[in-house]
């Protein structure tokens, strides 16, 4: 039976860049080392990268028909690694649609962390692939490649049975880390949102068919998440009310206020329209729209929200590693996590939109890893 997690090694290359390309992957037992799996084929002309994301394909394919919850993806292609974590952009039109069977692999899995790796450290896999590069040239292989059953070059000690304080480089037992997920809901709907007003720290409760949302929002959470560790709300009654009927629905988990997940403090402009806004401070909203660091007049900046946010986001990964929280917030604060989760910019904040009672998921692991899973789901709002 394969164990509940394995370690996936995955390489990929070409000889010309783009020229004869393969890929290689081997899954792994993080116990033991033993080779549970290898995938090798040759890709025809390609690039490195795409070898490389091809690579990974197989090697996740090969996990989800073992039947495994948890994934720990190893590669020496620090581009594959930092796009797959959402650190980098995918720039290359060619790329996305590799990433994005990738990906949908991904969400395969209960959790799969991405961690870069020395090539010296991912012999097996590039044995493969170079084997498979040289296939899709026409000529003998340069190198033979291992063996299924054994931990690194061909000829070394069948890894069943080996001590990982002595296998080779090319595997390298590691701690197994897990994503803390954290659910952002925005709190249900008032009379403010349904009239499109600024509404910060004006304590505005929610109306009955925000009360409505946040029970179908409770039940959606439920069935996402049926283990949670916390709930956070905002000291606002409209989150307190949303969060009060989301851990009903999980079973009574305590609800915790957090002041810094209060809404943006709009200052002056409380209570009133974009329109009114534009018409009664034309040029004090232009500076607003324009920057992060600007306040509206007798409120608070996006900068200081984001610092509260942070803040928050720091604090949940330090007492909850691994586990699942969620957090009942505001517009503002949601859309600031989201944005430093995805590298957005800050016009970021002023193209998304967030229903109320909207659900946005996103996982953190411990090396920086970012993955956002959802934005902004409101299909349970369908008949409310």
């Amino acid at each position: 039976m394969a164990p509940r997690v394995v370690v996936v090694e995955a390489d990929g290359g070409s000889r010309g860049n783009p020229g004869p390309a393969g890929y290689g992957a081997v899954v792994r037992d993080p116990e033991t080392g033993e080779v549970l799996a290898e995938r090798s084929e040759s890709i025809g002309t390609a690039t490195n990268n795409v070898a490389e994301y091809q690579g990974l394909i197989a090697g996740l394919t090969a996990a989800a028909e073992l039947g495994v919850a948890e994934v720990d993806v190893r590669m020496d292609s620090k581009l594959v690694v930092e796009q797959m974590c959402g650190r980098w952009q995918i720039k290359h039109p060619g790329l996305r649609p590799l990433a994005a069977q990738a990906a949908g692999l991904v969400g395969r899995f209960a959790a799969v962390r991405f961690t870069w790796i020395p090539r010296e450290h991912n012999r097996h896999a590039d044995a493969l692939a170079n084997a498979a590069m040289d296939a899709a040239a026409g000529r003998p292989a340069k190198t033979a490649p291992p063996k299924a059953g054994t931990v690194a070059e061909a000829g070394t000690t069948p890894a069943t049975g080996t001590d990982p304080a002595t296998a080779p480089a090319s595997w390298e037992p590691r701690p197994s880390f897990t994503a803390t997920r954290l659910i952002l809901v925005r709190h249900g709907e008032t009379e403010y949102t349904e009239q499109r007003r600024y509404s910060g720290r004006g304590d505005v409760p929610l109306s009955e068919r925000g009360r409505a949302q946040a029970a179908a929002t409770a039940a959606r959470v439920a069935a996402l998440a049926p283990a949670v560790a916390a709930v956070l709300s905002s000291p606002l009654s409209r989150c307190t009310s949303t969060a009060a009927a989301i851990a009903g629905a999980l079973g009574d988990v305590p609800v915790r206020t957090e002041i810094d997940l209060i809404e943006c403090d709009f200052g002056d402009w409380e209570g009133r329209t974009f329109t009114e806004v534009r018409e009664g401070w034309p040029g004090e909203m232009d500076a607003w729209l324009a920057s992060t660091r600007i306040a509206p007049p007798g409120g608070e900046s996006f900068t200081a929200v984001a610092e509260r946010a942070n803040r928050v986001v720091a604090g949940l990964l330090s007492a909850y590693p691994g586990e699942t929280v969620v957090v009942v917030s505001h517009v503002s604060p949601i859309k600031l996590v989201l944005r430093d989760a995805l590298a957005a910019g800050d016009a970021f904040l002023h193209r998304l939109f967030l229903d109320a009672a909207g659900i946005s998921v996103v996982d953190l692991w411990p090396d920086g890893g970012v993955a956002v899973r959802t934005v902004n789901d409101t299909a349970h709002l369908a008949v409310s």
